[in-house]
């Protein structure tokens, strides 16, 4: 039998139900596991900002890997330990991209999230990645486009049109060192809104991995995954074991070594997973 060394998981969908609360029996699970010797650490799309909390919550210390592995912090001490950003003429670009095609802009930069006017009807939306959330005057002049420390993301709202051209635009104009990926938010006919996300190209969850392992001392291969979503994919193809949430796509069932009962509405999915994957 394999003896897995560390466990990693995703926060919405995974560990936090629907309604925003943690099954018992997943913390419990957490911290036998964490007694036993095993690590746990958490990889998510949510800023450390939104996810410090549910961390401390269910008692996971060490480094974690949020912005779907753009940035990971240690939960001891706030302790930035990477980050990796849009900036300079990458972000004047993003800048310019946004201002065309008057999308409604969310800046996430500093670990919070600012926005304007525009973005104020969308704001219940954006803050399921934090809610760390201010309104600005205008956010096309915020002092974040030019910070030294760059844009850990972008999201940026609007008609279905808008942000399609938009899209094109950042595959165009930024190349290679941008990922971007558009989805719908509301479609109603004439109606339809759908967002953008942009972040700098290269991590993925998969490579939050790969650095959990290292400064675990162990390898992707000895790592057990837990997740339900698109972004979850890359993680599940590194790691050793990796297991789907029961209301997960079908794609992502099928990307996962193992499927779970447990869905996102009850929870208790990462203790199913623990006691599967390490006998705990």
């Amino acid at each position: 039998m394999t003896t897995y060394k560390l466990l990693a998981i995703d926060v919405d969908g995974t560990l936090v139900r629907r309604d925003g609360s943690i099954h018992e029996e997943d913390c419990l699970a957490i911290q036998r596991l964490q007694a036993a010797g095993v690590p746990v650490s958490i990889a998510t799309g949510r800023l450390y900002s939104g996810t410090r909390e549910v961390a401390r919550r269910v008692g996971v210390i060490g480094p974690i890997a949020c912005v779907d592995g753009s940035h990971i912090v240690h939960t001891e001490g706030d302790a930035h330990l990477y980050s990796r950003t849009i900036s300079g003429a990458e972000a004047a670009l993003l800048r310019s991209i946004t201002e065309r095609h008057a999308t409604a802009s969310f800046l996430f930069a500093q670990d919070s999230i600012v926005h304007d006017a525009t973005g104020a009807p969308h704001v219940h939306y954006v803050r399921g990645w934090s809610s760390a959330i201010a309104e600005v005057d205008r956010v096309s002049s915020h002092p974040y486009w030019e910070h030294e420390h760059g844009l850990l993301a972008l999201v940026a709202i609007g008609t279905e049109a808008q942000v399609m051209a938009a899209v094109e635009e950042v595959r165009s104009e930024l190349g290679r060192a941008a990922f971007v990926v558009s989805f719908p938010l509301l479609q109603d006919g004439p109606t339809s809104i759908f967002a953008m996300m942009v972040r700098a190209a290269g991590p993925t969850k998969g490579t939050a991995v790969a650095w959990l392992a290292e400064h675990y001392g162990c390898s992707p291969s000895d790592v057990v995954v837990v997740g339900d979503w698109l972004n979850d994919l890359p993680m599940f193809e590194v790691a050793g074991r990796s297991f789907a949430m029961g209301q997960a796509p079908e794609n992502v069932k099928q990307a996962a070594t193992d499927r779970l009962k447990a869905d996102a509405l009850l929870g208790g999915g990462i203790a199913e997973a623990i006691r599967r994957a390490f006998g705990h």
